[in-house]
């Protein structure tokens, strides 16, 4: 995620930290680096003059020339300087009072509404709603089969009239089913077309009126970057949107719709999805963001992931079994399972402080390797799996054949098993939980 601009704006402080002290001439050229670098991310212009011109301002004051630390001061500066630019909070949902709350998806077509519809229902579902989708695109071939499948997938039900040809009334007709049925939670699937039209924002300025949504959300694919500015500007313009889903954030590697979104419709960026899957969509966080832009990271995103993967009875089981010294390999592949669940771990990488995102690219993160660990472990016998140390060459031999890997790799498999076990030993008897805090990291 946003890979260019983190190399780029990673030179730029290079050039502040070479120096003990700056002058004024130093922030000018710094600026200069840090204002080409987010025009090649394709961060709307009046954006990065408005940034340029606010993080100048103040990497010239007596605070930062002074200190003992400049480099350090200025990094400061961006950061808070990005935060302010995409919005200084995270912007939750707004629930009506009133039940059912109405959601209403609108965007180009292909921009991802209906799979994060299904998405948006899902992470609303998790935190106890009873979501209702509507297939209110009339005119897409496959469109409502479409809803219906990923609703399937989430377990969540889709109201459709399909012999109708009139959206705005299939949106008051799902609403009033929600009424009756006690779903607390309208989610419209709207039509899209290629451009903005008359035709499309005639029917949404309808629909809008006759459902009274709570909210508005434009799907927009952050991957288009200034283009997605610019289709933000319209729908806001027409329709007064109340906030912006970034889909393909996990691809995007300038940033620049992300950045200039809400600077530029005033609307905030609500969430974001960050992979193809039905649960891969988040909260945006801009100062989680930010850090993540200068290299610091984003540990907080990890927290969050690692308490949605990892289910507590099972961490409570995996610690119990440390304790007494009987993890196993079904155990230790269970691990890794829970913790690919969490994303790639390119991305997992990307997330931690301090990690030089330049080194990743050259890094051979093999995603596969969970897979062939899999094999080999279903491989063995009950017996090879509970007690590794009775695994000898006859073994290794069946085991490699069995699953279609070299006896080298299963010899891999066991050595680093047996690594981790007598890591483990270390902690018997004292508590996982408090070792290691909330989160429940695979081992």
């Amino acid at each position: 995620m946003f890979q260019n601009l983190m190399d780029k704006l990673s030179d730029a402080f290079k050039s502040f930290r070479s120096k003990g002290k700056l002058t004024e001439a130093d922030v000018k050229v710094g600026m200069r680096q840090i204002k080409l670098a987010l025009l090649e991310a394709d961060v709307n212009f009046k954006v990065v003059k408005a940034f340029v011109a606010r993080v100048s301002e103040r990497a010239v004051g007596q605070e930062v020339l002074e200190s003992l630390m400049p480099a350090q001061q200025i990094v400061k500066i961006v950061r808070e300087e990005l935060i302010a630019i995409m919005g200084e909070k995270n912007e939750k949902l707004t629930i009506s009072p009133k039940p059912p709350t109405v959601v209403m998806m609108c965007g180009l077509q292909g921009s991802g509404k209906t799979t994060h519809s299904a998405k948006l229902a899902l992470m609303m579902k998790k935190q106890g709603k009873r979501p209702l989708l509507v297939a209110c695109d009339i005119y897409r071939p496959a469109a409502i089969t479409q809803l219906k499948v990923v609703g399937e997938q989430v377990e969540v039900p889709v109201f459709a009239m399909e012999d109708c040809k009139d959206a705005v009334k299939i949106a008051s007709e799902g609403i009033r089913y929600a009424e009756r049925n006690a779903y607390d939670l309208v989610i419209l699937d709207t039509a899209g077309r290629l451009h903005v039209d008359e035709e499309l924002m005639d029917e949404l300025r309808r629909m809008k009126e006759a459902a009274n949504p709570t909210e508005i959300l434009l799907v927009v694919d952050s991957m288009t970057g200034q283009d997605a500015v610019n289709v933000a500007e319209n729908f806001d313009q027409l329709l007064d949107i109340t906030g912006v889903i970034l889909t393909k954030m996990d691809g995007d590697t300038r940033g620049g719709a992300a950045l200039s979104v809400r600077y530029v419709t005033g609307k905030p960026i609500k969430f974001i999805g960050v992979g193809e899957k039905l649960d891969q969509i988040e909260p945006f966080y801009p100062d989680r963001l930010a850090s993540r832009i200068i290299g610091m990271g984003d540990v907080l995103t990890l927290i969050d992931r690692a308490e949605a993967a990892f289910d507590e009875k099972k961490a409570l089981e995996m610690e119990k079994k440390l304790r007494e010294q009987s993890f196993t390999l079904e155990d230790y592949l269970d691990q890794f399972e829970q913790l690919k669940k969490m994303g790639s771990l390119e991305q997992l990488m990307g997330m931690l402080p301090g990690m030089n995102t330049g080194a990743l690219k050259d890094a051979q993160i093999d995603e596969k390797q969970v897979d062939r660990m899999k094999a080999i472990i279903q491989s063995m016998t009950k017996l090879e799996r509970t007690r590794p140390d009775v695994i000898n060459a006859s073994r290794k031999r069946r085991i490699a054949a069995g699953c279609g890997q070299t006896v080298e790799e299963v010899n891999k498999l066991l050595r680093q098993f047996e690594a981790v076990n007598k890591m483990m030993k270390q902690f018997s008897g004292k508590k996982m939980g408090k070792k290691f805090g909330r989160m429940k990291f695979p081992f």
